[in-house]
């Protein structure tokens, strides 16, 4: 089979916002490459080299993000990802350095992308104690870690961007064995299925993208966490029947705000709500929204341009 390899050139701060526009034209993969991922490897020691070229070390503040679109449907996607892209950067208005976005494209043959991708993974220790893993890379458990294996081969969410790391540490912060957790957009299932393997009675894991939940299915069995996890195509609009003690949404500033009046059936009184993958200029508006909701904010931490935020449900 025959793919077009769709390549945007932007920086770190970029990379994931691209990264996010490219699964929507994707079921087949997207990559980021990122120096700075070479230099982590190299300075926590995950992986030697007899030589390397040292131009791979130099940071020119580049970073490519590649996805892979069936040959017979670029024509239609290519100029709804420039349009994607304009948008996004026309709604960040110069509130984080994107790059060029310049998009090139090229033909690639059968599954040579697959390698390509995972060589892009590496395990990731988020919050002293979860450690999440690619399915592919052997990993040695050390004490007291609780190890997340993914196969993210089909949607967004691995634990190495910000904005995820936040919503894990935070989750550590407030989970109980009687915690029945929610994760809203759930992508590859990370957030629900670490709350389960970190001791949640159960988890809810949801998105409105089939491939999306088809992925979270996947990597629930791969954890072992099936029984206890529930994965629902949904975006939660009109559904009253999930009630969590902690709920977590990483996705966009202007999604959350969309969700805010449809989220609190889903939280029982003075239970916890964590969302994250909000920039500094739209936070004040994740605030309000929750706000007239009824939810009271906790607190708000950031990492990088990225900014999490905790909030409680008001009792009755």
């Amino acid at each position: 089979m025959k793919f077009t390899e769709v390549t945007v050139h932007t920086t770190t701060e970029g990379s994931e916002l691209v990264a996010d526009i490219l699964w929507r034209y994707s079921n087949y993969g997207v990559a980021i490459s990122d120096v700075k991922d070479v230099i982590a490897l190299q300075r926590d020691k995950v992986m030697y080299w007899d030589y390397m070229d040292e131009d791979l070390t130099k940071d020119t503040g580049e970073v490519l993000v590649k996805a892979f679109v069936a040959l017979e449907d670029a024509p239609a996607a290519l100029p709804s990802i420039r349009r994607d892209l304009e948008e996004m950067a026309s709604n960040c208005g110069g509130c984080m350095p994107l790059g060029s976005l310049e998009m090139t494209t090229r033909t690639v043959e059968g599954d040579d992308w697959i390698e390509i991708w995972r060589k892009h993974f590496r395990p990731i220790h988020i919050g002293g104690r979860v450690v999440v893993v690619p399915e592919w890379i052997k990993y040695e458990k050390q004490p007291q870690e609780v190890i997340i294996k993914l196969d993210s081969n089909m949607a967004f969410g691995t634990g190495e961007h910000e904005t995820t790391s936040m919503c894990l540490e935070l989750l550590q912060n407030y989970l109980t064995p009687e915690s029945v957790c929610l994760d809203v957009g759930c992508g590859s299932g990370i957030l629900g299925i670490s709350a389960v393997l970190l001791g949640a009675k159960s988890a809810y894991l949801t998105d409105i993208d089939p491939i999306a939940t088809q992925s979270a299915e996947h990597n629930c069995m791969l954890n072992g966490v099936e029984q206890k996890c529930t994965v629902l195509r949904t975006d939660l609009i009109g559904d009253g029947e999930v009630v969590a003690d902690i709920a977590l949404a990483n996705i966009t500033a202007d999604v959350l705000c969309r969700l805010a009046p449809t989220l609190p059936p889903h939280v029982r009184a003075g239970g916890t709500l964590i969302l994250s993958g909000i920039i500094k200029e739209k936070l004040q508006g994740v605030l309000s929204a929750f706000a007239a909701v009824g939810f009271l904010h906790e607190k708000t931490v950031n990492k990088g341009e990225w900014y999490a935020c905790v909030f409680t449900k008001k009792a009755v």
